[in-house]
C-alpha cells in the first residue's frame, strides 16, 4: 500500500462503481452488495428525516479502492438492533451530545457479516480513520454492529469496547429432510411441530417458494402491504419502500425469497428472506388476518425446508425471539464494538459493559439448556 493512500468518506454509495465495490466483498452476503446497499439510498429508504445520511468509508490505493465500509452518520440509535439509547440519555444528563454518531453497519438488518471489507493491513487503516473522524469532526462516538466473528480480533481491546447479544440460528447437520432434521429432536418437541404444521394445513392453508423474478405486481404489493402492517402495529416506521423490494427482486432476483401463504386462493401471509449460496435470512414478516401457527409455518418451517431443499447449512431468521429455541434454533453469539470518544464516558461505559457481559453469558447457559435435540451436541449454536 503507498503512502499516498487515502481514506475518502462518500456522501452516497453510487460514487463508487459496483464492481469496485463488489470485488471487495469476501463473500456473498447479500446485504453488503452494492445493489443492495445503494438501492435503499436511491429508493428513499435513507434519508435525513430517518436519521441516516450515508458516508461510507473508502481506501484508495494510487486511486484504486483496496477497502471500504458501510457508514453512516446517525442521528438516533433507529434500525440498528443494537441498543444505545441509555449511552444517548447519559450524554444528555451531562449536557452533551451523542448524536450525532457514525455507525458502520447494515441499515435496518441484524446480520452477522463483513464489516470491514478489505485486508487485515487496510482494515487496520480504515478503523484509525474511523476514530479519527470522530475528532476531526465532533462526533462522539464509532460504532461497527454485527461483525463477523473472524473479524473481531481487528479491533484492539483498549480502543474498540466489544459488546454481545444473542441470537438463534439453525446448522444443517446433514440432515436429507425436514423429516431426517425431526428426527434429531426430542420426542416431545418433534410431536409439537408436527402438530403446528397440521394445524395450520387444516385451515386450508397453502404456501408456495417465490423467488424476486416470481412475483407479479399483485405480489410484490402484497408483501409490501404485510410488511408496512407488521410495523404500524408495533408503532415502528416501515422504512422499506414498495420500490426497494422491487428493486432487489430485478437487481439480485434469486437472493431474494418470499414464502407467500394463501387460504381457499387468498393471499393472507408473507415472509421475506434473502439469501446467499449457503445461508437462508430470515427479514420480515406480515399476515392480513390471525390465523393459529401460521407465523411459526411462514418465518421458520417455510425456511428450514428450503434450506434443505437447496442445500444451505444456515438459517438465520431474525434477531432475538427464545421462542426460537423449541422449533429447532440454538444459540449463537453476535458482537458489535464501540469507539468512545470521551475518555470518562469510555470508561464509564466499559464498565457497564462488563456487568453486562456477566447477564449474557448467564443467558447464554440458560439458553443452551433448552435445547431441543435428543443429543444436545447435535444442532449445538456457533
Amino acid at each position: 500500500m503507498a503512502a499516498s493512500a487515502e481514506v475518502r468518506f462518500l456522501s452516497g454509495l453510487d460514487e463508487i462503481a459496483a464492481q469496485d465495490w463488489d470485488a471487495l466483498r469476501p463473500d456473498d452476503n447479500p446485504f453488503l452488495a452494492h445493489a443492495f446497499l445503494a438501492g435503499l439510498e436511491r429508493h428513499g429508504c435513507i434519508r435525513a428525516e430517518l436519521g441516516w445520511l450515508p458516508w461510507h468509508a473508502v481506501l484508495l490505493d494510487a486511486g484504486r479502492a483496496v477497502a471500504a465500509a458501510p457508514c453512516y452518520l446517525k442521528d438516533n440509535s433507529h434500525g440498528e438492533f443494537v441498543f444505545d439509547w441509555s449511552w444517548a440519555e447519559a450524554y444528555q444528563r451531562h449536557g452533551l451530545d451523542y448524536y450525532p454518531k457514525l455507525l458502520v453497519a447494515v441499515p435496518y438488518s441484524p446480520v452477522t457479516g463483513p464489516r470491514l471489507l478489505g485486508a487485515p493491513a487496510q482494515r487496520q487503516v480504515l478503523l484509525r480513520a474511523l476514530s479519527q473522524a470522530c475528532g476531526r469532526y465532533g462526533l462522539s462516538s464509532a460504532h461497527v454492529n454485527f461483525v463477523a466473528e473472524d473479524s473481531a480480533a481487528d479491533f484492539a481491546a483498549d480502543t474498540w469496547l466489544p459488546r454481545h447479544d444473542w441470537q438463534f440460528h439453525w446448522h444443517n447437520r446433514g440432515y436429507r429432510d425436514f423429516d431426517d432434521f425431526l428426527a434429531a429432536l426430542k420426542p416431545k418437541k418433534r410431536k409439537n411441530l408436527r402438530q403446528e404444521r397440521a394445524r395450520v394445513a387444516a385451515q386450508g392453508v397453502s404456501l408456495e417458494t417465490l423467488h424476486g423474478d416470481e412475483l407479479d405486481d399483485a405480489d410484490w404489493h402484497f408483501v409490501h402491504a404485510c410488511y408496512k402492517e407488521t410495523f404500524a402495529e408495533k408503532g415502528n416506521y416501515p422504512a422499506l419502500t414498495e420500490a426497494f423490494l422491487r428493486h432487489l427482486g430485478q437487481a439480485m432476483p434469486r437472493n431474494l425469497v418470499v414464502f407467500l401463504a394463501r387460504q381457499h386462493g387468498e393471499r393472507v401471509a408473507m415472509a421475506l428472506c434473502l439469501r446467499s449460496h449457503g445461508t437462508l435470512y430470515g427479514r420480515y414478516w406480515g399476515c392480513t388476518r390471525e390465523i393459529p401457527g401460521l407465523h411459526f409455518e411462514a418465518c421458520y418451517y417455510q425456511g428450514l425446508d428450503y434450506c434443505l431443499r437447496e442445500g444451505l447449512q444456515r438459517f438465520e431468521p431474525g434477531a432475538q425471539g427464545e421462542h426460537k429455541i423449541a422449533r429447532g434454533f440454538l444459540p449463537t453469539p453476535t458482537r458489535s464494538f464501540h469507539y468512545i470518544a470521551q475518555p470518562p464516558f469510555r470508561e464509564a461505559i466499559r464498565r457497564a459493559l462488563q456487568t453486562e457481559e456477566l447477564h449474557w453469558q448467564h443467558n447464554g447457559a440458560y439458553f443452551r439448556a433448552q435445547s431441543p435435540y435428543a443429543d444436545d451436541d447435535s444442532g449445538a449454536g456457533a
